[in-house]
């Protein structure tokens, strides 16, 4: 993984469905791109200074080309209407990354749910798949035939991809695509936050870490306490206090700890901090029970403290 922010050219940019294009970045000196795993994503740092995170849908084998789908969002924070009004073969943006919140494990069989733009991530898990000889199956759904990107790219994959817009055919059959839990299956799936709800309920008796979900959106939970609490920074020697109308990665910033943050939500990952003494409240959208359990890292754009004090890698 790399933080260090370099700039990449507009290599191309092409329409992939209604309200969708693709972007492939190249460095600007045409030089390796840092290597990636399926499920990794990267900050792109717009020329009007908005941080974006998109997940990488490209050949993660060409080292020099990076490849992002972006869905204009009309209710968003502005930087998809950038990049689709804006933004041109041959502009430079930054960039930062990859993380990957969202790894590809080995499995015999995969079953891939995508709904809308939430097929980026999946795309390069897909050419994985077909790399190590594994069965997989990917049902994608969106509003209509129109709206869903890639299909060309999926078609030549013949029955295992079952497109379903939900003009056409309602809602997603996630019980009978998904069927009974098996041993030598893993289940990722990206969408919207209706969809990943059903299939949190579909999945419910399916054993530990063989579903795992990735969200665009920001997971809404209130704090276990609202009262203030102590931060410890133990490589400042210093410490600070959080009060409820403060995130930690604020307050962190008052005493001059600049933490690498980009979406400030909890989704993208880039905040990660260790966690040395105390006890986290993860409100994050990343993290699984077993990872909330083992408490040694958190995100501290939006988690806090169950007590009075955390001590914390800074």
């Amino acid at each position: 993984m790399s933080d260090r922010a370099a700039t990449v050219v507009v290599a191309t940019r092409r329409d992939e469905a209604r309200d969708v294009v693709s972007l492939e970045l190249v460095a600007r000196d045409g030089g390796r791109l840092p290597d990636w795993e399926p499920g990794a994503h990267v900050d792109v740092v717009l020329p009007d200074g908005s941080t974006r995170q998109y997940s990488l849908c490209g050949d993660r084998w060409d080292a020099h080309r990076y490849r992002i789908g972006v869905l204009r969002e009309p209710d968003g924070r502005g930087g998809s209407a950038y990049v689709h009004d804006r933004l041109t073969e041959g502009d430079t943006v930054g960039l930062g990354g990859p993380r990957n919140n969202f790894p590809l494990v080995p499995a015999e069989r995969y079953l891939f749910v995508a709904g809308g733009i939430g097929v980026t991530p999946i795309l390069p898990m897909i050419r994985t798949a077909e790399q190590t000889g594994a069965e997989w199956h990917l049902l994608y759904g969106g509003r209509t035939r129109a709206s869903m990107a890639f299909r060309d790219e999926l078609a030549r994959h013949g029955d295992r991809v079952r497109l379903v817009p939900q003009d056409e055919h309602g809602l997603l059959d996630l019980a009978g695509f998904l069927g009974e839990p098996r041993a030598d299956t893993r289940a990722y799936a990206c969408g919207p936050p209706p969809m990943l709800a059903a299939l949190a309920d579909v999945t419910a008796r399916w054993p530990a870490h063989t579903v795992r979900t990735e969200r665009f959106v920001a997971t809404e939970t209130p704090p276990v306490r609202d009262a203030p609490f102590d931060v410890e920074l133990a490589r400042r020697g210093a410490t600070v206090t959080v009060t409820p109308d403060r995130t930690v990665l604020q307050a962190v910033a008052d005493v001059g700890v600049d933490v690498l943050s980009s979406c400030r939500k909890g989704v993208c990952g880039t905040c990660e901090t260790g966690v040395l003494d105390g006890d986290p409240d993860h409100r994050d959208s990343i993290l699984d029970d077993d990872e909330r359990d083992t408490a040694d890292s958190m995100f501290i754009c939006v988690s806090r403290a169950r007590g009075d004090r955390l001590v914390l890698d800074l």
